[in-house]
């Protein structure tokens, strides 16, 4: 099969979204992070890619993130993506390997942040080998981590991306304990973002809050929107009550590496009558290193 989506290169006339920005840029030494499931680019009309491209770039271009997680892009799907994203760089894996299947891919603003070092782990016995999978996973699921250098304030951080199984709750459990052990291996401040395919207050989350990580929305010191689900399943409206699986955690350091969450949010802006993707971006702004 080829996992090249037969897209057209050029989107299509941009479509206004509904509303405003949810946050928008922010100035240092506070960090603007988004996760944001894109759902893969195999869908056809009239959920296409070549539909939501436009919809899923401009939400981007207007949050301006320093950091953006993606979760289920594919190749060709985040090339043309970056190409819509003017500034931003990227790192990109395909869980089957090279640009195979889909991927955890890690955007971030390059005038803001310089990458010093990252590593792709799959979530199976054998993380270093590509394309693995255990423990009942329906497909290969894996993890991305970027090391960044802030430019603004020099302070170092991670970022970790991930993307857990949808249908195996012990392949979830031990995909967090995994992402877990790669948190406490950073030094310093941290952060894991992405589809974690399961609510909060189940084994998974339990996993990663008893293990010391803080889930964004639950230490946020304000609330953008409602708590609303981040599955849409396509719907353009949000829902209260629904599945929030799409989560932000931050790991505070030590002394000088503190996390503090100033705002977290759901962004469920839409356009054309089209929710973007079947998921909503979350999003949290985060000072790193500063006290109250």
């Amino acid at each position: 099969m080829n996992d090249a989506p037969a897209a057209r290169t050029d989107p299509p006339a941009e479509a206004p979204l509904r509303g405003s920005p949810l946050i928008g840029p922010v100035e240092p030494p506070l960090l603007h992070v988004m996760t944001y499931n894109l759902k893969s680019a195999s869908g056809r009309a009239p959920r296409s890619w070549w539909r939501r491209r436009p919809l899923v770039a401009r939400i981007v271009r207007d949050e301006r993130p320093a950091v953006l997680c993606t979760q289920e892009g594919r190749f060709r799907q985040l090339l043309e993506l970056r190409d819509d994203l003017p500034g931003y760089d990227w790192i990109h894996l395909g869980r089957e390997g090279g640009s195979r299947s889909e991927a955890t891919a890690v955007f971030w603003d390059a005038s803001r942040l310089l990458p010093v070092e990252y590593d792709h782990l799959w979530l199976s016995r054998r993380p270093r080998a590509i394309g693995s999978k255990s423990w009942g996973s329906a497909v290969v699921r894996m993890l991305t981590w970027v090391r960044f250098q802030d430019r603004a304030t020099g302070r170092d951080f991670h970022v970790a991306n991930v993307h857990l199984d949808h249908r195996s709750e012990r392949a979830r459990v031990k995909g967090a304990r995994m992402c877990l052990d790669v948190m406490r291996r950073f030094p310093g401040a941290a952060v894991l973002a992405g589809d974690f395919n399961c609510d909060p207050g189940t084994p998974a989350h339990r996993v990663l809050t008893g293990g010391g990580l803080v889930d964004a929305w639950d230490v946020a010191e304000r609330h953008l929107t409602p708590d609303w689900a981040t599955f849409n399943a396509w719907r353009t409206e949000p829902v209260v009550g629904g599945r929030r699986i799409d989560w932000i955690f931050v790991k505070p350091g030590g002394d000088g590496d503190r996390v503090r969450v100033t705002a977290a949010g759901v962004n469920p802006r839409s356009g054309d009558g089209l929710a973007p993707s079947d998921h909503w971006p979350v999003q949290a702004v985060l000072a790193v290193g500063e006290d109250r």
